[in-house]
């Protein structure tokens, strides 16, 4: 895992931002790719971002772990916050792997509110597992039940004991989640079976369920800029608008990103993303271009 701090290379002020937000950064032509922000929301000065080099990924943390210099300069855009931090009566924190960066500025934020939290942290193997001295500020980390920091690795410890941490929260709690789809799936029926409120972040689209409805062409009025165009079969949206010469940002392009959220102003959409919730989904007010498509003739959007 390699840690990047990023600066104004002028040495002006960054933006603001809070607990769960992703950047984009351009790492290369046609290689931009998401990262969460796990530094300190209030330094203004710096941000930080890791990366845990996939040589089986598409080629973006490859590229991070041998291209990449001191003082080398980065495009960074796309600022947003699709896993934010809500209040709660209290936090139970899972976290898978990577799946720790997005919730330790979460775990900053509750311990600086004074809202009772715990974390579950798992991963392969504990030489393997980013962090640890990080988490050491909040207390001795172990394996036993009354810890508030669990790190279980599963080469000593099997698989996180979901179930019972769950159980062991208020009814006032919020379980934040990050990490592989096996976890995530796990929490997801924990959370259900107990009531508990779930928010997830997802390294890669979320498997089918059921199959996705048939493609059919349909057309995209772009009311901003007076433009409509048509999206054919086996075509995305952000490759038509792409194709018009639309100014359009993108990056996973599996709709697990954010990076291409647009507004929708008219129109039935098929949403086919793996982030927003089933009634987000259900109030039709937004769409991931990259993935989603429409059941309706036409679809008005916000670009």
């Amino acid at each position: 895992m390699l840690s990047l701090v990023l600066a104004d290379p002028a040495g002006g002020p960054l933006p603001s931002w809070t607990p769960g937000a992703h950047v984009d950064l351009d790492l290369a032509p046609g290689l931009r790719r998401s990262y969460s922000l796990c530094g300190d929301p209030a330094d203004e000065r710096q941000w930080k971002v890791a990366v845990l080099r996939e040589q089986a990924g598409r080629g973006g943390s490859e590229h991070v772990h041998t291209k990449l210099r001191p003082g080398d300069l980065l495009p960074v855009v796309g600022l947003r916050n699709n896993f934010e931090l809500r209040p709660a009566g209290e936090y139970l924190f899972i976290a898978g792997g990577i799946g720790i960066t997005p919730l330790l500025p979460m775990i900053a934020a509750a311990q600086a509110a004074g809202t009772p939290w715990r974390l579950l942290y798992g991963g392969r193997r504990r030489p393997s597992m980013a962090f640890l001295g990080a988490l050491s500020a909040y207390g001795q980390a172990g394996t036993e039940a009354q810890s508030r920091i669990r790190v279980l690795p599963q080469d000593e410890a099997g698989l996180l004991p979901l179930a019972e941490a769950v159980a062991a929260t208020g009814p006032g709690a919020i379980v934040y989640c990050c990490g592989p789809e096996p976890l995530l799936a796990a929490a997801e029926k924990c959370c259900a079976d107990a009531g508990r409120e779930l928010r997830l972040e997802r390294f890669a689209a979320r498997p089918a369920t059921e199959p996705a409805g048939p493609d059919t062409e349909f057309d995209v009025i772009c009311q901003r800029s007076g433009v409509t165009v048509t999206v054919a079969v086996g075509q995305t949206v952000l490759e038509a608008l792409e194709n018009a010469g639309l100014p359009v940002v993108s990056s996973c392009q599996e709709g697990v990103c954010g990076t291409c959220e647009t507004a929708v102003l008219e129109g039935d959409v098929d949403h086919r993303d793996s982030l927003l919730t089933p009634a987000e989904q259900a109030a039709g007010d937004t769409m991931f271009i990259c993935v989603s498509r429409s059941r309706s003739p036409r679809l008005v959007i916000d670009l």
